[in-house]
């Protein structure tokens, strides 16, 4: 099978996957969120960025540089399963001491027990590293979404049950511990790897040496990212906190849904082409064509279609988080280009490079942060949209660098699609104003609506993005 189908395969498995499995996480989360109160995913938002940091401790960039790895052997993968275990440990370690300077921090006695166990999902992810490499080097999703769902049924069943019996905020934490243990189980159970007494210094050496910056990046990146909402939590209130994660969780859903299945799938794919940069900035402009076809209209249409969302799925507590979506979106807009063009640096094998932009573009972060952080919530959100647009300049810089990807030509691949969600999303916007029907009659009606216009404006247009992806499906459907 060629490299093209391979990964178009792959992708619809991710996709599937991801769909499926985050889908149930939403749907849970939704469900939760009849039984727990804003406050609550409040002190999860708290925590939640030094789980992140302990993962990426454990992790280290070991997981990519396996990925990457020509020729790889038993030792490659001995050497990075030690050493994982070994970081997870110290990753959950430090956990566990650090966890009462956050509840002191915060004022929140809870969150030292929280932060403790919790923290054990550390320790069970680091056995998993191989085979999660394993699979991804194969490009083998569909097995990733064989194990994934049933973990996220399991996990997704337990936490609704406990929060109905009134646990909580721990019925989060149970959600996250039993994801954690059932995936790793039926990653073993079904990608069986036997280690061996066997560890190089020099392979480790190596794959440090790639892995690090890749790994100092995350951080920055980690830390940025959570910013935001542990500044809320301590100088706002965890109510707040907890709208705004809430919001962010459901965000981040679509953004991973439609993109990570692709950038997870074309890393490894593309990494076979790092030697020929013409096959790849072909290959690149395609994958940023479809995915912004795909990816634009549905954030916007999320935009569009907010208040029919909540008032059909959620309790009216929640209703003071609408807007913090709504905005949210919009500075996730240009999310799959960054994605797609720091994809670029690591085919390359630029970790350094990777890690110098990641400054660049925290320092700018900050400048804006403090800008608008006394304007409240809702100026910390129009800051991000302004950081993600001035963004995008170094971003595409170092694309055009490395292969050859100008800013013209990504504007050409990216910008009709742009254009025309934004049209359909806006006439969306003023027809749900307008009309007065029962919430999920109106959400299901204009979701139809908004699709049905979308594609027809693509036609229309004749968006060369929309001809790729139907020739793609209709492969597909003859095969």
């Amino acid at each position: 099978m060629s490299l093209t189908k391979r990964t178009a395969l792959a992708i619809l498995w991710d996709f599937s996957e991801q769909l499926l499995r985050r889908g149930l996480s939403v749907a849970v989360t939704l469900l939760l969120a009849y039984y727990l109160a804003p406050e609550d995913f409040g002190l999860i938002a708290m925590m939640s960025v030094f789980l992140t940091l302990g993962s990426l401790m454990m992790d280290s960039g070991l997981s990519q540089s396996l990925i990457r790895i020509k020729g790889i052997k038993q030792v490659h993968y001995n050497t990075a399963f030690y050493l994982n275990i070994l970081f997870g440990i110290l990753a959950y370690v430090f956990l566990f001491f650090v966890a009462p300077y956050v509840s002191l921090f915060y004022q929140q006695p809870d969150l030292i027990e929280l932060i403790r166990i919790a923290g054990i999902i550390l320790v069970v992810n680091s056995f998993k590293i191989v085979q999660f490499s394993k699979l991804n080097r194969e490009l083998n999703f569909k097995t990733q979404f064989m194990v994934n769902l049933p973990a996220a049924v399991v996990s997704g069943a337990g936490a609704v049950l406990v929060a109905y019996e009134g646990w909580g905020v721990w019925a989060l934490v149970i959600q996250m511990l039993l994801f954690s243990f059932t995936n790793t189980i039926f990653l073993w159970m079904v990608k069986p790897w036997i280690p061996t007494f066997e560890f190089s210094f020099n392979e480790a050496k190596t794959m440090y040496v790639f892995g690090y910056k890749l790994f100092l990046a995350e951080v920055i990146n980690t830390l940025f990212k959570n910013m935001y909402v542990l500044v809320i939590a301590k100088y706002i209130s965890s109510y707040t906190a907890g709208l705004y994660f809430f919001s962010e969780k459901i965000k981040d859903f679509i953004i991973n849904l439609l993109v990570s299945s692709i950038q997870k799938v074309t890393y490894p794919a593309l990494a076979t082409l790092q030697d020929d940069n013409e096959r790849l900035k072909s290959s690149y402009r395609e994958v940023i064509s479809i995915t912004a076809f795909v990816v634009f209209p549905a954030m916007l249409f999320v935009v569009a279609l907010t208040k029919p969302i909540f008032d059909a799925l959620l309790p009216e507590r929640w209703n003071e988080a609408m807007l913090y979506l709504q905005l949210m979106m919009l500075a996730s807009l240009l999310y799959p280009v960054h994605a797609i063009n720091l994809n670029i640096l690591s085919v390359k094998g630029r970790s350094d490079l990777f890690l110098g932009l990641e400054i660049l573009r925290k320092i700018l972060i900050v400048l804006i942060f403090l800008v608008s952080f006394g304007y409240g919530v809702v100026g910390i959100l129009i800051g991000q949209i302004v950081s993600s647009v001035l963004l995008y300049i170094p971003n595409s810089y170092f694309a055009y660098n490395l292969i050859g990807y100008s800013v013209k030509e990504q504007l050409q691949d990216f910008m009709p699609s742009l254009l025309l969600a934004f049209l359909v999303s806006y006439c969306i916007y003023l027809l749900q104003l307008w009309i007065v029907l029962p919430a999920l009659v109106e959400l299901f009606l204009l979701g139809v609506l908004s699709l049905l216009l979308y594609v027809t404006g693509a036609v229309f247009f004749n968006v060369k993005a929309f001809s790729s992806l139907c020739d793609f499906l209709e492969v597909k459907l003859k095969k």
